[in-house]
């Protein structure tokens, strides 16, 4: 019998999963279980190894590799001494090379195979599937992995959750790590941020596992009644004009349950040829249901209603929101009562419409032959039948003879012209077998019963199979045109993914698909604007009437929707209109479906553009913003000391000694040194701002700017501590830029900062990124303040500048974002503030 696997999963090292497993196994051995030791890694924290203390340890195996000794797990003296419950830490693990196996799960699966309870911990950033987001987030590869589906097997996990700040604080007092370790750890991997991701990403992957185990119990318990675990709204489709309203009810509904999920289903006809769909609707209605953060889901089933009950029962829902029926129904229920009828513990809601009792706007199929098919069978039928009656009259056969040979007749007609021939072919054959071949004989008189019976058997087969044929031609061209329309949608979607969302692309696709001879994209404007266009140089040559063409693909456009061959009505605004060929009523529906996905690009192109235009306008004004702040904060300290230092020089009343008057010549130059290099930045930045100087970026090394910064502040540049790494890479910066950032962040800092505690200023990188942290242990501010000392003239303290912080942030927030970086203020653990300031790295 194999031993069961119970996995302490955690977000990050520190949150208590080996104190968590090792206090279990001191229950479970206070109750008379057999438990050891497999093991433990206490990475020296007191507590944990004090729970050590009374319980079994199994030796380790030592192994020796490229010199160095080192210890791993023994499974084999795991598996001798047989206990009941093994405690085994970091399943993750690497083994040394030369083990027998590569992995430590995998030794703990031979365990397990030995009938051995294990007990086991993993962090969430050490599962295979979210390696690669975990490394995006925290900038950290994870070396070692261990595959899901080993923890998904485990018979039971129990999630070790604590709260980012809380983890910080136990980082910051020494409980997870060496001291000297401590500051590297709170500024790279256990970041606030970083934390919260984690956490999120360890909460998501335990609730999917719950959700997961209770699926496989209500199947094993052959439950299917709704269990309200999680409120989860479903919202039938059937791709009317009614979808939209469906969706934003149901998604208020979702709304109200917190946590609730948002599912939109759409059942298809099992022949998927009854369909009466509108893909143009379908294709609007998945972008506002995924909008709105919930999924689409297409179920074939024969009857709607338990299809769709089998759907929602198969999701756990909850809610199931439909419309009311747009047929007008006497005598049978619409879909929605039969489905309510049939809900049991689902709360259906019928929500009414503006399509109600409108009726299904279904485009009538065209015939299921062609033409030249029933022009044949017409002849087939009306020569056919005279010629088979000369050729069979001298044979001399019996009547079931003669009668099987017209029903042939009659099926060939059925076969090449379809139901209407066929039945004329089986009418006209039922008179010239009465007429020459059923006694008495030229006459339409029929002296026996039985030929009676057999005739009208004839006539009504031949009806039956020529009904039959000619239902299977036409299911055959339905299918032929929904493989057709299947595979045109396939191309648009992949259009989509691919992100070819470029109008003209689009419309090519559009005008390659049907043949056209050219496709516009007409968007209807205002007299204002046409004024505006004109006034500004940039009307469109391809208007006409309030009509403007905002894309074109093919030959001569269509300059207005009666000017074009075919027109498809996105909105009040938008016109597709179409030139070439005639389109059937089924090319509409999939034109449609085309249209749809061209508002949606032209909307997507005119956020773009808006985006662009919105960056220079942004940055102009935060380019601004550091300005006035600059002018504000940093301007008036050198301009007071170098005008305080020239009036006291120019005063008769105070006769000032060598010593002193050299002090004061000294003040004055340096105040006037920083005011000039203020001033310099200053021009430059408004040139920026101008357009006509731009930020010159270059790989800049943080130790060479570094000095400069420290330079400036004089004689507190003593209480500083610098702790920036051999090897650090340079950043793509504007050297003078980035040393009026840091002098306006340690100056803060500084003045902010108990006397007896140095302000520490540390550098890091993680991926592509550099960060450069300036820490103070001042009173800090409180997190709600953290964005509104970043406005000008907004700084904390501003009337007591002895206290507070702000001085010169909003300079250096907008000189760090001219940069292309960032500049986040976060809460130092134990008290006191840090500004990271992030560049790019120079690789």
């Amino acid at each position: 019998m194999r031993g069961r696997l119970r996995v302490y999963l955690g977000a990050a090292p520190g949150v208590g999963k080996t104190y968590a497993m090792l206090s279990e196994a001191r229950r479970a051995s206070e109750r008379g279980k057999d438990v050891v030791v497999g093991f433990v890694e206490t990475h020296g924290r007191a507590r944990t190894a004090a729970l050590l203390d009374g319980l079994e340890i199994v030796p380790r195996r030592r192994m020796t590799y490229c010199g160095t000794t080192f210890t791993e797990l023994d499974p084999d003296a795991v598996i001798a001494r047989a206990p009941a419950l093994a405690l085994i830490d970091e399943l993750a693990h690497t083994n040394v090379p030369g083990s027998r196996n590569a992995k430590r799960w995998q030794d703990v699966e031979e365990i397990l195979d030995a009938g051995i309870d294990v007990v086991s911990t993993v962090n969430i950033q050490h599962l295979e599937s979210l390696n690669d987001v975990v490394e995006r987030i925290t900038g950290v590869p994870q070396r070692e992995t261990v595959p899901d589906e080993v923890v998904r097997r485990a018979d039971q996990i129990e999630l070790v959750d604590m709260a980012p700040e809380a983890l910080r604080r136990r980082l910051a007092h020494g409980n997870v790590y060496l001291p000297e370790r401590v500051d590297a750890a709170l500024a790279n991997y256990f970041r606030v941020g970083n934390l919260t991701a984690l956490r999120e990403l360890a909460l998501l992957w335990v609730a999917d596992k719950v959700d997961e185990q209770l699926g496989r119990y209500r199947t094993d318990h052959a439950i299917a009644g709704t269990w309200e675990a999680r409120e989860r709204v479903v919202v039938a489709l059937t791709g009317g004009p009614e979808g939209d309203t469906l969706i934003r009810r149901a998604a208020r509904i979702a709304a109200r349950g917190k946590g609730a999920d948002l599912l939109a289903v759409h059942i298809t006809s099992a022949d998927g040829l009854t369909t009466r769909a509108d893909p143009a609707h379908l294709v609007r209605q998945r972008a506002l249901v995924e909008g709105l953060g919930g999924t689409y889901h297409q179920v074939v089933g024969h009857d709607v209603p338990r299809a769709l009950l089998e759907f929602a029962r198969g999701a756990n829902a909850t809610q199931l929101v439909l419309g009311a029926s747009r047929r007008r129904r006497t005598l049978t229920r619409g879909v929605g009562v039969t489905t309510a009828a049939l809900a049991g513990s689902i709360d259906v809601h019928i929500v009414p419409h503006e399509a109600i009792a409108k009726g299904r706007d279904q485009a009538r199929s065209g015939a299921a032959l062609t033409r030249r098919r029933r022009l044949s069978g017409w002849a087939l039928a009306l020569l056919g039948m005279p010629l088979l009656t000369a050729a069979v009259r001298p044979a001399g056969l019996t009547l079931p003879s003669e009668i099987l040979l017209f029903l042939l007749l009659v099926v060939a007609v059925a076969l090449t012209g379809g139901m209407w021939p066929a039945l004329t072919a089986a009418v006209l054959g039922f008179g010239l077998l009465n007429w020459f071949f059923t006694p008495p004989l030229h006459t339409l008189t029929i002296a026996e019963p039985e030929n009676v019976l057999a005739l009208a058997i004839f006539v009504l087969v031949a009806a039956m199979v020529s009904t039959v044929v000619d239902l299977a031609a036409r299911r055959s061209r339905e299918a032929a045109r929904s493989r057709a329309d299947a595979e045109v949608l396939s191309t648009l979607a992949g259009h989509v993914l691919r992100g070819e969302s470029a109008l003209p692309s689009l419309l090519a696709r559009m005008r390659e698909t049907f043949g056209l001879s050219a496709v516009t994209l007409l968007e209807r404007g205002s007299a204002l604007e046409r004024g505006q266009e004109l006034e500004r140089g940039s009307g469109d040559g391809g208007t006409s009437g309030d009509w403007r063409v905002v894309a074109t693909s093919g030959g001569m456009p269509a300059t207005s929707p009666g000017t074009a061959d075919h027109d498809v009505v996105i909105d009040d605004r938008l016109v597709l209109a179409a030139r070439g060929r005639p389109l059937e009523a089924s090319d509409r529906r999939v034109l449609e479906a085309f249209a749809a996905e061209a508002a949606v690009a032209l909307r997507q192109q005119r956020l773009r553009e808006a985006a662009d235009r919105a960056g220079p306008l942004a940055e102009a004004d935060r380019m601004r913003t550091a300005l006035l702040a600059a002018v504000g904060h940093d301007l008036r300290t050198p301009l007071a000391s170098a005008r305080a230092a020239v009036e006291s020089l120019r005063s008769t009343d105070v006769t000032w000694s060598d010593e002193d008057r050299a002090e004061l010549l000294a003040t004055a130059d340096e105040s006037l040194i920083k005011l000039s290099r203020l001033v310099s930045n200053l021009l430059d930045m408004s040139r920026l701002q101008a357009g006509v100087l731009g930020v010159t970026l270059e790989p800049v090394a943080i130790e060479d700017v570094l000095p400069h910064a420290v330079d400036d502040l004089g004689p507190p540049a003593g209480r500083l501590v610098t702790e920036i790494p051999p090897g650090m890479p340079d950043v793509m910066a504007d050297p003078a830029l980035l040393e009026r950032v840091l002098v306006n962040l340690v100056a803060n800092a500084v003045r902010h900062s108990p006397a007896d505690r140095p302000v520490r200023i540390g550098a890091s990188w993680h991926g592509d990124r550099v960060e450069i942290r300036v820490i103070d242990r001042g009173p800090g501010i409180p997190p709600e303040a953290h964005e509104r000392v970043f406005l000008p003239f907004q700084r904390l303290g501003d009337r007591d500048n002895h206290t507070g912080v702000g001085l010169g942030l909003a300079l250096s927030r907008g000189l760090t974002e001219a940069m292309g970086g960032t500049l986040i203020p976060e809460d130092t653990p134990g008290g006191g503030l840090t500004m990271t300031v992030s560049l790019r790295r120079v690789t």
